[in-house]
């Protein structure tokens, strides 16, 4: 039985549509990649991978706060 993981899924989905040409898209398809990426990130979340993303961007934050930018 072949398992797909969700998450992986939509990454490639997302890797093929930023490689598309950037030409002539419609609002259909500029909210359908925002609801894409949107779900990649609900799914990423909770996991050791997106707690990982969550504190490297909390720590650049951070700096950019402490350094007054």
């Amino acid at each position: 039985m072949l398992s797909i993981n969700v998450a992986v899924l939509l990454a490639v989905i997302v890797v093929v549509r930023l490689r598309r040409r950037t030409e002539a898209r419609s609002r259909f398809d500029d909210k359908l990649g925002v609801v894409i990426v949107l779900a990649l990130g609900v799914l990423i979340a909770p996991t050791p991978l997106g707690q990982g993303i969550l504190d490297a961007l909390g720590e650049l934050v951070g700096g950019f706060s402490r350094a007054g930018i």
